[in-house]
């Protein structure tokens, strides 16, 4: 099993660790509601080292992601990130990453920590179509650390005073100094609320994290394990791989099509896209139970006749709405907000509808 470089910190203050990703990872420590609660409400700090990161260098780089990714990369700008897709030729999806501009020929990318070791095999195996782009994986050397919530960015100001990170806007970045090491400062996380996600040399990762928690320590500041991830990503109807994404879905029938760009001369699993914009069968929906039975990953979902028309992809208790919500894949003539439907929870079929997506309106740039 891999640890992170703030392994040590989270196991002193008494985090409960969990196997995630071939990682030692801090599942919660206060508790998952605490937890949720004060990133709605406050601010969090989050280790998440174990995602992913490479490095695309040389000068055919952006026709290499142009051709490996669906969204438009000519369209981003220096010190500018990109959510987009990787996908298999038959329009599964081998993962959802960001990729972050340093300019024309340097390009910086994370990926999902599950499939760290698939993507970048996947990514070398079409080097060779572009002659001079080098692939570099730097995951065992750099620590991703995100501070997230309503009072987070004010936290971040505290510890680079004077460099403007305040003035970032959302899926941007800067490079600042931290200790004498460059750290990427990005506006981007998981949560749907302000904040950010650093970059920076595992040697530095434990100073950083114990001076935003200082930093933040007035605010009502707490560390957050991956069980608070999930409820939050999962009230702004974020997809996680392994749940609304994978290898055999399609992201026109995963409510990604909004990073898919069908105008783009071409990419990897282009024609399998097209096929499905013909003929798109399925979708990925917001639920909501009307009991307290809670939903879970691969519950069957009925129509009011008992038809079964779907799956639960996620499904949790919503800390900040208190009561059940989920998203499923279903036939896209039950996709529409108001839609009665039925979860079999333990042999029984309880009610629920189909909720418009984000669940939460979280505060935001």
């Amino acid at each position: 099993m891999k640890t992170t470089a703030l392994y040590s910190w989270h196991e002193q203050a008494g985090a409960k660790i969990i196997d995630f990703g071939g990682y030692l990872m801090p599942v919660q420590y206060a508790g998952i509601i605490a937890e949720h609660r004060a990133v709605r409400e406050a601010a969090g700090l989050f280790d998440v080292s174990h995602m992913g990161n490479f490095y695309v260098r040389g000068a055919r780089a952006a026709e290499f992601l142009q051709y490996l990714t669906t969204n438009d990369v000519s369209k981003v700008v220096d010190g500018q990130a990109q959510y987009t897709l990787m996908l298999y030729p038959d329009g599964g999806i081998v993962d959802d990453l960001i990729i972050y501009r340093i300019d024309e020929q340097n390009w910086f990318i994370i990926v999902n920590a599950s499939n760290c070791e698939k993507d970048f095999n996947w990514m070398t195996e079409h080097l060779g179509e572009f002659e001079g782009v080098t692939l570099e994986n730097r995951t065992d050397e750099l620590s991703l650390i995100a501070l997230q919530g309503p009072k987070a960015m004010g936290i971040l100001e505290r510890v680079f005073p004077g460099a403007g990170l305040g003035n970032l806007r959302s899926f941007h970045f800067a490079t600042v100094t931290f200790d004498g090491s460059d750290a990427l400062v990005a506006r981007t996380g998981y949560t749907g609320e302000e904040g950010v996600e650093i970059c920076l040399p595992n040697g530095k990762a434990v100073a950083l994290w114990t001076a935003l928690m200082e930093a933040g320590r007035e605010e009502g500041i707490q560390p957050i394990g991956l069980g608070a991830r999930d409820t939050l990503r999962l009230e702004m109807g974020y997809s996680l791989y392994g749940h609304e994404i994978e290898r055999d879905v399609n992201p026109l029938e995963a409510r990604l099509r909004w990073v898919v760009r069908m105008n783009k001369q071409n990419f990897i699993g282009k024609q399998a896209c097209e096929q499905v914009q013909i003929d798109r069968r399925r979708d990925v929906v917001g639920f909501a139970m009307e009991g307290r039975a809670i939903p879970r990953q691969g519950f069957k979902v009925f129509n009011s006749d008992r038809q079964e028309i779907g799956q639960v992809c996620s499904g949790t208790m919503s800390p900040t709405l208190q009561e059940p919500i989920g998203t499923a894949s279903v036939l896209i003539d039950y996709a529409a907000a108001g839609t009665p439907l039925f979860v079999e929870i333990r042999g029984t079929l309880q009610p629920g509808s189909v909720r418009p997506l984000p669940f939460v309106h979280a505060e935001r740039p």
